[in-house]
């Protein structure tokens, strides 16, 4: 019998608390989050064939053991299950995980809970896609519409999207699926970087990533901005003359304003003629966004958000509202591929372009292969779309992203990218690994 007919019955999960100190230099610093260690909540899923899917969420360092033990809670529900089973059924397995009777009452679908749900989840569509032989894009590329449809829960969501219509969307796509792909082979999918101005960086610092940017391809580039607006003013000039009139500038408060603070103050930086203002105020605030989105399109800046957007049902609520222009998904948020796929779809509906939020560690090599599904199987657009890149952490795992002229290149690895070299994260795990014990003696 051929590995791809076993049935891989999950014996047991692990997982494991793997923190990068990069709050040491201000790596991923913004307006909100000062000091973030990137961490993940690491899931294996063993299986009776030797198989293994490798998965995770994104946390920011203190907190991580409390995702870890939310995927202990869940282990039960997975333990004992065949691959086989699980994706004959996926909506209901889904369902199964972010429905418990008793441990939904812990989110539902949001929170800690939710985190580790998506971590579970991302390492059984792994798990799938070595099953397969195939990168996780590629599988879903080669699904028939039906099967894809069959892997999102709809309950909820049916007023903004109904099977139907995700059915229909899926197979009028089909047309020019696969020149897309080919397109996307030879070319990657655009991306754009955050890399050169977070918050912490003096503006030395600013000046020489930018002239490394540039000298590399990029012409999109992401500030962030929030703490102070004196400071921003000038950072947002000082990245505006380095790139250009015609590069693509993006600002990132990263929920730091009320909603008239926020209307001002990207009023104030509106000469530098930001493409967009992400997350402007509380993730949660889909009025607040809507009031936001209207203020500030007689200037030509749209609002973007989703990274911290909580699930498929808030996401409705922020298109219905007309209340972000730029959907920003995240592939460990939400409930992984799952919840993602409907996101996508709505979107679609709504035209509203999906540009993922991604970064952390390994946030990047995951949602890549979610856009590249958008592009070939959904939207077949790249008008406003791009994929968020961040410099940071790649080199922990065993397919890292490539990045080719700014262009995420589509990964060729079985899989859903999801895995990290052992030796990584024996040395970052926390708190016994070396990274953390050498820091706690200094």
């Amino acid at each position: 019998m051929s590995e791809r007919k076993m049935v891989h019955k999950i014996t047991h999960v692990t997982v494991r608390d793997v923190r990068f100190p990069t709050s040491l230099e201000q790596h991923g610093s913004d307006a909100m989050h000062t000091d973030p260690d990137y961490s993940t909540a690491y899931v294996v899923v063993h299986t009776d064939s030797g198989l293994q899917g490798f998965g995770f969420t994104f946390t920011l360092g203190k907190g991580t053991e409390i995702v870890v033990c939310a995927v202990r809670a869940l282990a039960g529900l997975v333990v004992g299950k065949s691959l086989q089973e699980i994706v004959s059924d996926f909506r209901g397995f889904y369902r199964l995980l972010s429905s418990d009777g008793q441990m939904r009452w812990l989110g539902p679908e949001k929170g800690v809970i939710h985190l580790a749900t998506a971590a579970v989840l991302n390492a059984v569509w792994d798990l799938w896609a070595r099953a397969e032989g195939k990168p996780l894009w590629k599988l879903l590329v080669d699904m028939d519409p039906k099967q894809i449809v069959s892997c999102v829960d709809f309950r909820y969501i049916t007023d903004a999207l109904t099977e139907e219509e995700a059915l229909d969307i899926l197979v009028k796509a089909q047309e020019g699926k696969q020149q897309r792909e080919d397109q996307m082979l030879k070319e990657g999918y655009p991306a754009y970087t955050t890399s050169c101005a977070w918050i912490g960086y003096s503006d030395e610092q600013l000046k020489q990533l930018c002239t490394d940017a540039l000298k590399s391809g990029w012409t999109k580039f992401k500030v962030k901005v929030g703490a102070d607006l004196e400071d921003d003013t000038r950072r947002c000039r000082l990245i505006r003359q380095m790139i250009g009139p015609d590069k693509t500038l993006m600002i990132d408060a990263n929920q730091r304003w009320d909603v008239s603070e926020a209307i001002g103050w990207v009023s104030s930086l509106a000469e530098f003629k930001p493409l967009w203002i992400e997350e402007p105020t509380c993730p949660d605030d889909i009025l607040g966004h809507a009031a936001i989105s209207k203020a500030l399109a007689p200037l030509g800046i749209g609002v973007a958000t989703g990274e911290q957007c909580q699930n498929r049902v808030m996401f409705k609520q922020f298109l219905q509202a007309s209340a972000l222009q730029f959907v920003q998904i995240d592939s460990c948020r939400l409930g992984s591929v799952n919840e993602n796929l409907a996101v996508l779809l709505m979107a679609h509906k709504f035209k509203v372009p999906v540009c993922p939020h991604a970064g952390g560690v390994g946030l990047c090599e995951l949602v890549q292969h979610l856009i590249l599904f958008d592009y070939i199987c959904v939207s077949g657009s790249l008008s406003n779309r791009m994929c968020e890149y961040v410099d940071h952490l790649h080199e922990h795992f065993t397919s890292p992203v490539v990045i080719h002229d700014a262009h995420y290149m589509p990964p060729k690895d079985p899989g859903y990218s999801c895995e990290m070299l052992e030796s990584s994260v024996k040395k970052h795990q926390y708190p016994e690994g070396d990274v953390w014990k050498q820091h706690k003696n200094n």
